[in-house]
């Protein structure tokens, strides 16, 4: 038997549920299959930063491949016609994939299946992309869940899948494969944002250099920008370099070696259930891709003055958070996780303008953009999302700023103009003494746009008290 496994969203070979399962029923006889598509390089929010980081990932995979005595099939095309054409060229009995969960891929999916099964060759589909697959778990009235605390609660009675072993062997053949192309050969510009290197060989490294020196300080500093404390294993899972199975278990493994990092491994499991939570929602609400998932909320009348999306995009809204996070972004093509809420709070209540415009302007920059969980995270931040922050709990970004980068490390680091502010004006310079040249003032005022924001959210929700004690965050 021989069996073409078609890689998409999970460029490794080690625990590879789909690889295993063919190199278990065809004895090794797998052939190694990539093809990129038209319609997905086509789309107007795919970021340069991602397609070089899967380019390098699709070498790291040929490399690992080479090893093994194969060669990683090329192709180009859509999906329909390069993968029937792939299974035919290999005398493939059966094709084996992984499946995605996003609305237009399980489309495509569907469409490839049928097409294959047509040509009387075997289809086998399997969960591999979460630690919880979509209708895993369900609510008591057999509903998906849209509260992350119980879904979390559901996820975690279940026992996390343990990591499937790495191959060790895989088809010799000379079937014909083109060559891994470029990004100016795909249509695509080299990045202004610096290199974020792909493949499975730097997903390792990256996941052994946050075991061993920020899982300690996860649970305590996870929220702190300048502090080294994330994984940045973000692009790792959306491009499958790294399994979500092999990353939960590094963290309990070290945790199970080292009591003192229980807190921080459970805090991380938890952070990996959020990622599955998104996907969920997206699997269950595809409407939330281009809407509100509290549909009430498209009625949203976005009051805020269009003028200001350049500044906020380019990080001259003169608040300092604000501006550093945005600058992060586009320079690195990535944004600390608590930064990335404030900026999205900042753009939706404080001017007061369409989360989508930010939703869109983070996937053509992250290096990690991924569906379920940016629109997720938008949609959190502007209230209109499943178990989303209340709308009249509205960050306040110099408070974030002093409560989260208290010295203003990460601020200086992306706002030179503020590099000699003094700490206590850093998160406010336009209270300090002087101006500081070359940094813009205030775009808005916090205060005046806060009200403005409750009653524009008010006029949708209802007209539900705010309660004391909430204008301070």
């Amino acid at each position: 038997m021989r069996i073409l496994v078609w890689f998409r969203k999970d460029l490794r070979l080690d625990d590879h549920v789909a690889l295993a399962e063919a190199s278990h029923d065809a004895g090794g006889d797998v052939v190694p299959f990539y093809t990129s598509e038209p319609r997905l390089l086509g789309r107007d929010d795919i970021a340069p930063t991602r397609v070089r980081f899967v380019l390098d990932s699709l070498a790291d995979l040929a490399t690992g491949i080479a090893k093994l005595g194969s060669r990683l099939v090329l192709d180009h095309g859509d999906a329909e016609f390069t993968v029937l054409r792939a299974a035919a060229a290999a005398k493939a009995d059966a094709v084996y994939w992984n499946d995605e969960y996003e609305p237009a891929l399980r489309d495509r999916d569907d469409t490839v299946e049928r097409v294959i099964r047509a040509a009387g060759i075997g289809v086998k589909r399997f969960h591999d992309r979460l630690l919880t697959p979509p209708g895993a778990v369900m609510t008591k009235s057999g509903g998906p869940f849209v509260v992350f605390t119980p879904f979390e609660r559901a996820c975690s009675a279940l026992p996390l899948a343990r990591p499937r072993p790495h191959v060790t062997r895989l088809a010799a053949h000379e079937l014909p494969t083109r060559t891994l192309g470029t990004l100016g050969q795909l249509g695509f510009p080299e990045p202004a944002s610096e290199r974020w290197p792909g493949g499975a060989t730097q997903g390792r490294a990256r996941l052994e250099r946050f075991v061993e020196h920020g899982l300690a300080r996860y649970a305590t500093h996870r929220d702190f920008p300048a502090v080294d404390a994330i994984s940045r294993l973000s692009a790792d899972l959306k491009f499958g370099t790294l399994s979500v199975r092999v990353v939960a278990a590094a963290a309990l493994a070290a945790a199970a070696d080292d009591p003192r990092l229980a807190a921080a491994a459970a805090r991380f499991v938890t952070e990996l259930r959020w990622r599955d939570f998104y996907s969920h929602v997206l699997f269950h609400f595809p409407h939330v891709e281009r809407g509100a998932f509290k549909r009430g909320y498209d009625a949203l009348n976005w009051q805020g003055d269009p003028a200001h999306f350049g500044p906020w995009r380019s990080g001259r809204t003169g608040y300092p958070l604000v501006d550093a996070g945005m600058r992060e972004l586009a320079a690195t093509g990535f944004m600390h996780n608590r930064v990335r809420m404030v900026v999205a709070s900042f753009l939706t209540k404080d001017l007061l303008l369409d989360w989508r415009l930010g939703e869109r302007h983070f996937m053509t920059h992250l290096v990690d953009g991924d569906l379920a969980s940016n629109n997720g995270g938008w949609q959190w931040a502007a209230s209109t999302g499943t178990d989303a922050q209340p709308y009249f709990r509205i960050f306040n970004p110099a408070l974030q700023g002093a409560r989260f980068d208290p010295v203003g490390e990460y601020i200086r680091r992306w706002v030179p103009e503020l590099a000699t502010t003094p700490t206590r004006s850093i998160h406010r310079p336009w209270e300090a003494p002087m101006l500081v040249p070359g940094y813009p003032p205030p775009i808005v005022d916090h205060a005046v746009q806060r009200d403005r924001a409750v009653e524009m959210y008010r006029a949708v929700a209802g007209a539900r008290p705010v309660p004391l004690g909430e204008k301070r965050r």
